[in-house]
């Protein structure tokens, strides 16, 4: 029997949400992935395709998830076809990872009630496999280049405040509770000392700005309600988790869980058990307030090569 189109998409999701919610069964968020700096690349911690440009969304953390699973140090991915473009081979044996392509195709279809042809916007979802490069024997040696020195910890911190303040958020330090006021418009921080590390200061500051892109005249993003405990709510701090880890991931901070890491699991395994797409739903909202908040740092990949080079 052939599949259709909606089985191939019901597949993707189940096949996806299934990886995740085993992950957080064990206590696992599989979108905190350390990077690995025995790799070239390795500074790069968004999983990059074979000509260097990052993916984005559901599919940083499928490829985070294999890369973990099978402990590969590289964070570049291909297909098969691309590999013997490149003259190169897929050793035998070795399993692929999946991937999504999602879009949307527009269709003419004749309306017998107005006598019309009308357009209509068709959206599309494909998973395809792709591989490590750890797991490909003949690719230009670039592609297994090794770490020549690690980077300055004191400049990609540097780079992470001046980021992470370009968007002009109105952010109160002091307490010791981290939560993003919608009533105020303030993101409220304990003070920096009071972190055990300063990754743990900035990773919770991405977290709370994720928050803060979701107010009505930024992205107005809500999932129908606020309250603690409610299905809404946690659907929001899922946004926020992942938002934090991409923006994490892009400054090459380590995401820190929080004390309350244990409930919050629970409260995303309930979603995600009761709806295969809401992690598609959640990381396409976090790629969304990720690229947002970007958009205030127009210098950020300058900034990025002036912060290693110094």
């Amino acid at each position: 029997m052939q599949k259709t189109d909606a089985t191939d998409r019901q597949d993707v999701y189940t096949r996806i949400t299934a990886q995740i919610v085993a992950n957080l069964e064990k206590g696992v968020r599989p979108w905190v992935k350390p990077w690995n700096a025995e790799h070239a690349a390795g500074r790069i911690t968004r999983p990059l395709r074979h000509n260097g440009q990052p993916y984005s969304g559901i599919n940083i953390l499928s490829l985070w998830m294999s890369a973990t699973a099978q402990n590969f140090a590289a964070p570049i991915w291909m297909t098969f076809r691309q590999a013997v473009e490149l003259d190169a081979h897929v050793r035998k044996g070795e399993k692929g990872s999946l991937v999504v392509y999602a879009n949307s195709i527009t269709r003419t279809e004749h309306d017998d009630k107005t006598g019309e042809d009308i357009e209509r916007e068709i959206p599309y979802m494909k998973g395809y496999t792709v591989f490590n490069v750890e797991q490909i024997d003949g690719l230009p040696e670039i592609y297994y280049a090794k770490a020549e020195s690690t980077l300055d910890p004191v400049a990609r911190i540097d780079h992470a405040e001046r980021f992470l303040h370009a968007t002009g958020a109105k952010i109160a330090h002091g307490g010791n509770r981290a939560y993003y006021s919608l009533s105020t418009n303030t993101v409220q921080m304990p003070p920096f000392e009071s972190f055990g590390d300063a990754d743990s200061y900035y990773s919770t500051l991405a977290h709370e700005l994720t928050h803060w892109t979701g107010s009505k005249n930024r992205l107005d993003r809500d999932f129908g309600g606020h309250r603690f405990g409610s299905n809404a709510y946690a659907q929001e701090e899922l946004v926020a988790e992942l938002g934090a880890a991409f923006l994490c991931a892009d400054l090459e901070l380590a995401p820190e869980p929080r004390e309350d890491h244990a409930a919050y699991i629970a409260s995303w395994l309930e979603v995600l058990q009761n709806d295969s797409r809401a992690i598609f739903t959640a990381a396409a909202h976090a790629q969304k307030a990720a690229d947002f908040i970007h958009k205030f740092s127009a210098s950020t990949a300058e900034e990025v090569e002036e912060s290693r080079a110094a």
